[in-house]
């Protein structure tokens, strides 16, 4: 694997767009922290944006604290259906400026580059994967530091799976994933399923992102550069992702453009009503929080193929990366490095990390035979079998993937626009983005 990382690089290991998203969730505010704090205390405000493993990281915060009693930490969590990007400039532009804070990938650090400290000397940095430092990387300075490895495909039912007679293991293909959607189609009452799809539309980042990364990573080689340098782009496998695209709608409950990820994982797949949707090992938390049997025992990951390119695999990448802001004192950013060292090289944070984050580590040390969620072994199991492509997504023009893509793949699904026009557009404005 370590080939694989240093040939795909950044082009694995970026997700979002420009911080214009969270990965996914409902979005809320939290903090963390002692109230007050006496004179003598070094304060740091971290604005982060995953809400799915909040309250494990405001506990974390506390912990850290009560080792630590000259630290106060501060926690502010900002993400799911909230622009974090919007909000992160907000609070630079008002002065409020965190300490430690989240980035992207190549765009992000050009925006945010004077805003950045060099971390090179974390022993993060030092213990970091091969590859996973690639996407916050400038002029030999680690600019950022990777939260953890995540993967994505279509999440799906086993116990459905099973009684409707699919074997998962065989769906490699795309006319494999729409034989299995007949089926259940065709068994929706006996399953007491509503639909076997769940086309999350109205949250952009989900079509216009993740979905068509996994068909235009091929197209720019698993490469994030090659997209961030391109001035145009082909959809040279847009037939495949029409048809994708076409299978999750035509199965799905409808419409499809009413259902954010409230909806979609909370509402419908966690309680299973439906068999099958896209998202990543990121949502078991929200899912065991609701459904402790389905999360532990009948959950897994099948591929988004390209028929006869990408079949068998699932996109595997680094979903966003600490920064820790040099405008601050010199105590404040020491606190903030020991901060990030603690997390992922102590052993206690090693043990949170895999344990109470469910993260999948991009850092060295770990024992990751205790990755513990069947959704992150999925994900780890696909990156040790080298069965995994890239996001490259981050190389798109900024917010090209959601205001552009997304919203055209909402105007297709409810019959507002053909796939030509959808393609058209987007490549229209891609080019002008580029010029």
């Amino acid at each position: 694997m370590k080939g694989f990382w240093k040939k795909v690089g950044a082009g694995l290991l970026l997700s979002g767009v420009a911080l214009t998203i969270a990965a996914c969730g409902n979005s809320g505010d939290s903090v963390s922290g002692n109230s007050g704090g006496s004179s003598d205390q070094t304060e740091i405000d971290i604005f982060q944006f995953k809400v799915e493993f909040k309250d494990q990281f405001e506990k974390l915060a506390k912990e850290y604290e009560e080792k630590n009693p000259d630290i106060k930490i501060n926690v502010e969590t900002v993400g799911g259906g909230s622009d974090y990007g919007a909000a992160l400039k907000s609070k630079f532009s008002s002065g409020n400026e965190p300490n430690i804070y989240n980035i992207g990938g190549p765009e992000d650090v050009n925006m945010w580059v004077d805003s950045l400290t060099d971390l090179s000397d974390t022993e993060s940095a030092k213990q970091a994967l091969d590859g996973t430092l690639t996407g916050a990387t400038k002029d030999g300075k680690v600019l950022g530091l990777p939260y953890n490895i995540e993967g994505y495909g279509v999440l799906y039912n086993k116990e459905i799976f099973e009684k409707a007679g699919i074997d998962a293991s065989t769906i490699k293909s795309l006319d494999d994933l729409e034989t299995a959607a007949k089926t259940l189609d065709s068994k929706k009452s006996e399953l007491g399923i509503d639909a076997p799809f769940a086309l999350a539309a109205k949250e952009q980042w989900i079509t216009g992102l993740h979905g068509s990364n996994a068909f235009l990573n091929a197209e720019f080689d698993n490469d994030v550069m090659k997209a961030y340098e391109s001035k145009t782009v082909e959809f040279k496998y847009g037939d495949q992702f029409k048809k994708y695209l076409d299978i999750s709608n035509k199965y799905s409950v409808q419409p499809t453009n009413s259902l954010d990820y409230s909806q979609q994982i909370e509402q419908l797949f966690s309680n299973g009503k439906v068999a099958m949707t896209q998202q990543g090992n990121w949502v078991y938390p929200t899912i065991e929080g609701i459904n402790k049997d389905l999360a532990n025992k009948n959950i897994g990951l099948l591929p988004i193929p390209i028929d006869g390119v990408t079949e068998g695999t699932i996109p595997v990448g680094v979903p966003m990366y600490w920064g820790v802001n040099p405008n601050a004192s010199d105590e404040e950013i020491k606190a903030s490095k020991d901060f990030l060292d603690y997390l992922y090289t102590s052993d206690e944070g090693k043990k949170i990390v895999l344990e109470d984050f469910k993260f999948v580590p991009a850092y060295k040390g770990y024992d990751t035979d205790k990755i513990s969620d069947p959704l992150s072994k999925d994900v780890y199991t696909y990156y040790t079998d080298g069965n995994t492509t890239g996001w490259v997504f981050m190389g798109y023009p900024a917010g090209w993937g959601e205001q552009t893509l997304g919203a055209e793949i909402q105007k297709y699904v409810a019959g507002d626009a053909s796939w030509d026009e959808v393609v058209k557009s987007a490549q229209d404005k891609w080019a002008d983005e580029r010029k």
